[in-house]
C-alpha cells in the first residue's frame, strides 16, 4: 500500500510543476544559500547541521578589508543534536566566514543556550528571546529556525510513522519509535494533516493519498477543551495567540506554537 503511494506520487508529481515565469534579463549581484542535514548518530541521538553561505561574485569592499571574487562574506554552522523526543541536548555554532575576522567569532559560545529547549515547544520564539539582537550573531540566530521543521522531516517516516496517529512525544509514549507510533495509528489522524493548505482535511491531497480522513474534523468537545484552553493560557501568561497547549493521549499538556513549528511531512 505504501510503495502504490509512492509510485503514484512519482507518476503525477511532475506533471503538476509549477516553475517560476522567466525572469527578465538581469544579473546576479549575491547569492545567499542555506542548507540543513540531519544525521542519525550511532548513541540513538540525531544531529541536525545548518549552514549559511553569502558569497558576491566580485570582489567586495569590507570593513575589514576586500573579500575576493570567490570567497564567503559568511559561512556560519549551527548543530544541535537532539533525542527522539526532540529535546536538545547539545549545541555547537562555528563561524568559518565572517565580515569581522576575531569578532563574530565571540558569539559561538552563547548558542549553547539552546541546550534545554524542545524543537516542539515554542523553540523559535525561545531560541530569538534568547539569542537575538547584541546576544548572538543574526545569521546563526536565523538558522534556529530553520531547526525544528528539518527535523521533522528526518524524523518523518524513520523515527515517526507519517500514516497514523501523533508523533510519539506528543502521544505520551516514552518510546518514539515507528512501532510505538503504530499504537496510535487507529483513532487519530497522520500527524502532518491540517497543518498546511495542501493538506487541510478537505482538500485534495487528503482524498487522494489519506481517504480515510477526508472531512475529518475533530470532535466538537475537543473543539471546544481547545479553544478555552488556548484562551486560558493567554490570559495567565500573556503569551497571545501564538501559543497553545493541548492534552496528549496520557493528559498531559504539550504546548504547541501556533505557526506550526513541526508542520507538515
Amino acid at each position: 500500500m505504501q510503495y502504490a503511494k509512492i509510485q503514484r506520487f512519482s507518476n503525477s508529481a511532475f506533471s503538476f510543476r509549477m516553475p517560476l515565469p522567466p525572469p527578465v534579463s538581469r544579473q546576479l549581484r549575491h547569492r545567499r544559500a542555506i542548507r540543513a542535514e540531519a544525521y542519525e548518530r550511532e548513541d540513538g541521538l540525531w544531529d541536525i547541521e545548518a549552514c549559511l553561505t553569502d558569497q558576491k561574485p566580485r570582489d567586495v569592499v569590507l570593513a575589514s578589508g576586500v573579500r575576493p571574487n570567490g570567497q564567503p562574506i559568511h559561512e556560519l554552522w549551527l548543530r544541535i543534536t537532539i533525542d527522539r523526543k526532540l529535546n536538545v541536548v547539545d549545541a555547537q555554532a562555528s563561524s568559518d566566514w565572517v565580515p569581522y575576522p576575531g569578532l563574530c567569532e565571540a558569539t559561538n559560545p552563547a548558542y549553547r543556550a539552546l541546550i534545554g529547549l524542545n524543537l516542539f515547544n515554542n523553540f523559535r520564539r525561545e531560541s530569538a528571546r534568547l539569542l537575538s539582537g547584541t546576544a548572538g550573531c543574526t545569521h546563526l540566530t536565523e538558522l534556529c529556525a530553520f531547526l525544528p521543521t528539518a527535523a521533522i522531516q528526518a524524523f518523518a517516516g524513520d523515527v515517526w510513522n507519517t500514516n497514523g496517529g501523533k508523533p510519539p512525544h506528543e502521544a505520551g509514549s516514552g518510546d518514539a519509535s515507528p512501532q510505538a507510533s503504530d499504537e496510535h495509528s487507529n483513532d487519530k489522524p497522520p500527524f502532518q494533516l491540517g497543518r498546511c493548505h495542501a493538506l487541510r482535511f478537505d482538500g485534495e491531497a487528503v482524498r487522494q493519498f489519506y481517504p480515510r480522513w477526508y472531512g475529518h474534523a475533530p470532535r466538537s468537545a475537543e473543539r471546544a477543551d481547545t479553544a478555552s484552553e488556548q484562551t486560558r493560557h493567554a490570559a495567565g501568561n500573556g503569551n497571545g495567540a501564538g501559543t497553545s497547549r493541548l492534552n496528549d493521549s496520557s493528559g498531559n499538556e504539550v504546548q504547541s506554537n501556533s505557526q506550526t513549528e513541526g508542520n507538515h511531512a
